[in-house]
């Protein structure tokens, strides 16, 4: 009786998978282009923000200041 539970069972689990991933893979056809581009878009932003705060006079000086103090340091 163990072996007929667990056979009807094992095949239940493959026809519930294969039911999902056919159903999965007519639901995200396309997706993959827009994620790329949300992804593109958010890192353009993501560097002109930086680009902005690095080049900014605070920043910049204080930068420069790190860059002078490791220059000028003994060894």
């Amino acid at each position: 009786m163990y072996q007929v539970v667990r056979a009807r069972l094992s095949a239940l689990t493959r026809a519930m998978c294969s039911a999902r991933r056919r159903r999965d893979a007519g639901r995200d056809a396309g997706m993959v282009t827009s994620e790329y581009a949300m992804g593109i878009v958010a890192a353009v932003a993501f560097a002109v923000v930086l680009y902005k705060v690095v080049t900014s006079g605070a920043v910049s000086a204080e930068l420069q200041g790190i860059v002078k103090q490791a220059l000028d340091a003994r060894m």
